[in-house]
């Protein structure tokens, strides 16, 4: 295993200390990772060089029109994607509030849609929205180990299903669903696949010319770039859609989803959190979507193996309760989330901020599963997120800081 920590000399972040002189614990990846040098340095130098609004006869203009371009062309390396696939907005969740507004205007009443009880409200809310214009909205019901009841799920999936809206990997749980066996379902009746990739993204491989799912949507803030939405439509498919746009709007993808003037610094910042991901890479001479596959298995092994010390250090501890797959050879996500007996999860978070540890609690937008689970009264979750900055060390000192709050009860 490549040990990644090496790059946190590449983070300002990761030099502040805590309020008693202790380093900080950056454990909150999950509601967005912290930002390599690289990124700040890309969005400052794109505003003190060339500031410009787009498709402009003169010089900066057409240089922001190369900072866009090359953005997509980075994004499309990312998820094995083409630029003209790649389409760009605020954030993910407002990309999939337009794309589902335009569904909707496409598909008729009685139609159906699956969301499921593992989600991200995100991929969530803007389908259940359309139960206004007639829509029928199916979920898919979580277990209680953490999973989705994927007999259920099949069973939901009929003639009837135009699409089904899945997420990748939970950013409560840590869940990772079996997308390509879903994408075969889909397939059988001819729906749409739209899949929801924004806590998997940072964490494992995406190759859509594999999945080929119709959508795929993801955040750069969540794998070392600023805030900034992704959205991958299937080639062609965004012109057969009625989505909301200015007429002078180019009528055809990727920028046809695309509301108003982008944010061009953050693109420069995203090509440069691509080509961070891609600097873990021992071949730089390769193409970089190569560069982007070896560096992915790399933080892919390197977070598994520290969620592990991670989880098996939190369940030895005898007032937590852990939820989500146990970390083993299954795929997961690096997100290990906790209830500690007797104190409600901000209770824990607070006492782990005090510490100088970074953790979230609560529902994290999960609301179905955080619901399904029975936590929804109780404070939801405690939820700590792993990255390549991560280290062992801080692992255990993590663990130990649970190990102490649990004592004083």
């Amino acid at each position: 295993m490549k040990d990644l920590s090496y790059c946190r000399d590449q983070f300002l972040s990761l030099r502040r200390f805590g309020r008693h002189g202790q380093p900080l614990i950056y454990l909150d990846g999950p509601g967005g990772s912290q930002v390599p040098d690289s990124v700040v340095l890309a969005i400052q130098e794109y505003y003190g060089h060339r500031n410009s609004n787009t498709h402009g006869p003169f010089v900066t203009s057409q240089e922001t029109d190369q900072v866009v371009l090359q953005a997509r062309t980075h994004v499309a390396e990312f998820l094995g994607a083409t630029p003209a696939t790649i389409s760009f907005g605020q954030n993910m969740t407002t990309l999939n509030f337009l794309l589902s507004q335009a569904v909707g205007d496409f598909l008729t009443s009685g139609d159906e849609i699956i969301v499921t009880d593992l989600d991200h409200d995100s991929n969530v809310a803007p389908w259940l929205r359309l139960q206004q214009k007639g829509l029928v909205i199916r979920h898919v019901p979580l277990t209680s180990s953490g999973t989705l009841d994927l007999d259920a799920f099949r069973r939901l999936i009929t003639a009837k299903t135009r699409l089904v809206a899945l997420g990748w990997a939970s950013n409560a749980l840590g869940t990772v669903n079996p997308v390509e066996e879903v994408r075969q379902w889909t397939n059988q009746v001819g729906a749409w696949l739209l899949i929801d990739a924004v806590h998997w993204a940072p964490h494992g491989l995406i190759d859509v010319s594999k999945l080929q799912p119709d959508f795929l949507l993801c955040s750069a803030y969540k794998f070392f770039g600023p805030h900034v939405g992704v959205l991958y439509a299937n080639p062609g498919l965004l012109e057969t859609l009625p989505t909301l746009r200015v007429r002078p709007q180019i009528e055809v993808g990727p920028e046809r989803i695309e509301t108003g003037t982008l944010n061009h610094a953050a693109l420069a910042g995203t090509t440069q959190a691509v080509n961070f991901i891609a600097s873990f890479s021992e071949n730089p001479s390769a193409s970089l979507r190569i560069r982007l596959e070896e560096s992915m298995s790399y933080i892919y092994r390197y977070e598994h193996d520290l969620a592990g010390v991670l989880y098996d250090g939190l369940a030895d501890i005898p007032t937590v309760r852990l939820y989500g797959p146990p970390v083993d050879d299954v795929q997961r996500a690096p997100t290990i989330s906790f209830t500690l007996e007797g104190q409600s999860s901000r209770q824990v978070a607070t006492k782990l901020g005090e510490r100088g540890i970074l953790a979230w609690d609560g529902d994290f937008y999960a609301i179905n599963a955080i619901e399904s689970l029975g936590l929804a009264a109780k404070g939801g979750l405690v939820r700590l997120g792993l990255a390549p900055y991560n280290t062992h060390q801080e692992l255990l000192r993590t663990i130990a800081a649970v190990s102490e709050i649990a004592r004083a009860m």
